[in-house]
């Protein structure tokens, strides 16, 4: 669906990877989840579509939407201002920021749903 709104090529060019980055916020260790809020785990999602680049085309999109989608599916939307999604997504690339920093920016950047902005 990005690539239809938004251009590029269609295709899959690592079908592990996708599945791997559906069950990476998922994860636990001695019965504790490793990424526990919901920006973590949209951080995650973000993260991983982006750095291992599963699509012919389209990663950073396809990462920002689906932390998008899930902080929406549980309450929240992005609320960043034109342009800031697209160039925090570069700086993902770039930079290489941790989980942590990632989910700070979501939570920054989100409001609740239904919640009046000034």
């Amino acid at each position: 669906m990005i690539i239809d709104e938004t251009g590029g090529s269609h295709g899959v060019r690592d079908t592990h990877a996708i599945l791997s980055a559906a069950e990476s916020p998922k994860q636990a260790f001695s019965g504790k989840e490793l990424y526990a809020t919901v920006f973590e785990k949209a951080a995650v999602y973000a993260r991983d579509i982006i750095m291992s680049h599963p699509f012919v085309d389209g990663n950073k999109r396809t990462g920002m939407t689906t932390a998008s989608v899930l902080l929406e599916n549980n309450g929240y939307t992005v609320s960043a201002g034109e342009g800031e999604v697209e160039k925090f997504a570069l700086r993902i690339v770039k930079e290489r920021p941790g989980v942590k920093e990632i989910a700070g920016w979501f939570k920054t950047h989100s409001k609740r749903l239904g919640e009046q902005t000034d």
